[in-house]
């Protein structure tokens, strides 16, 4: 089945675990925005809260989660209108289409999934006997989840990073093979898109910022505490009036993904004449704030009025719904679960 309209669909899933942070801001958050309001691109944002489940059995943590995620893309100016922003599990037509490509996906394309064999090998290397210890079909059947989820709009393009360009390979795959077995072309193949031109930020100890190592910063925390975790940032011995190399400072690093070129340059300019590091955190703070305030100001608002949030939510997954049923009535038929009359 060809896309139904002439449209570039992409899709983009945000698992609802964490609070967003800058890193997420600068490679995800932002380039989705931006192409949400791009009126040749019809995009699908969704609350990925069922694959939320298979990390995190917290229930308050995956609900506030959900309810800070979301804010936080409508804060940052996420086109509604144009774009299809829904919760996973508003579309009960993804898990039913989960267990169809189930159906068809052969356990050994499973047993090479990355996830599950960072698992296995962790295991291993625990000298666990049972190498599954620990594992459950949740972390293992992830990827028929995303496959769903990408197959169920006829997704074609798909922004990732390059760790899970093998999950469209296996989407690839499921497609391909359901549409062999019930010969007809009832899903697009989709591709993987990596840009390289996306940041990734270091945190606070110089590391990959992610939760998972606690060095990161949360994109709407207060004035007060924005500056605490700035001054934070590891930097080296160096004193003031002494050169500073840009290229390996994470202060800079985060300062240049929000700055303008021209600022940028500015900014390497002052760090070859020397400048302290005291001055230097001030100075990324001060722009951070500034370029924060709005958003971050939406944000609270947004959070004090959850029942708007889930209106916006209700609204997209009417539109997903709209899609996703009738192209489900029509795999039933396919696979011989239709109506008989």
């Amino acid at each position: 089945m060809t896309a139904p309209s002439d449209k570039t669909r992409v899709l983009t899933g945000i698992t609802t675990t964490g609070t967003p942070h800058l890193g997420n801001y600068v490679g995800a958050i932002k380039p989705a925005i931006a192409a949400s309001q791009d009126p040749s691109v019809q995009s699908y944002y969704f609350l990925a809260d069922l694959h939320a489940l298979i990390k995190c059995q917290d229930p308050k943590r995956v609900e506030a989660s959900r309810l800070e995620i979301a804010a936080t893309w409508l804060a940052l100016g996420l086109d509604t209108d144009n774009a299809i922003f829904y919760r996973q599990s508003d579309i009960p037509e993804i898990p039913e289409l989960t267990w169809m490509l189930s159906c068809v996906c052969a356990k050994g394309l499973m047993n090479r999934a990355h996830a599950y064999k960072a698992a296995v090998a962790e295991n291993e290397e625990a000298g666990n006997q049972d190498p599954d210890k620990g594992i459950s079909m949740g972390l293992f059947g992830y990827p028929v989840l995303m496959a769903a989820d990408i197959l169920m709009f006829h997704a074609q393009r798909v922004p990732v990073g390059r760790d899970q360009i093998q999950h469209i390979e296996m989407a690839r795959d499921m497609a391909g093979r359901f549409n062999h077995l019930y010969k007809g072309q009832y899903f697009t193949q989709p591709e993987a898109v990596v840009d390289e031109r996306v940041q990734v930020l270091n945190g606070l100890d110089g590391r990959k910022m992610s939760k998972s190592y606690e060095n990161t910063i949360p994109l709407f925390v207060s004035e007060k505490k924005l500056l605490k975790l700035v001054r934070k940032i590891k930097t080296n011995s160096l004193e003031p009036g002494e050169p500073k190399d840009p290229d390996t400072c994470t202060l800079f690093q985060i300062y240049s993904a929000f700055a303008t070129t021209e600022e940028t340059a500015a900014m390497r300019t002052e760090y070859a004449n020397g400048i302290g590091w005291g001055e230097a955190k001030n100075r990324v703070f001060e722009y951070l704030n500034a370029h924060l305030r709005e958003p971050r100001e939406r944000y609270q608002a947004l959070l004090e009025d959850p029942g708007h949030i889930e209106a916006v939510l209700r609204q997209g997954a009417d539109r997903a719904r709209a899609e996703a049923a009738p192209f489900m009535d029509r795999l039933r038929h396919a696979v011989g679960l239709g109506r008989f009359v």
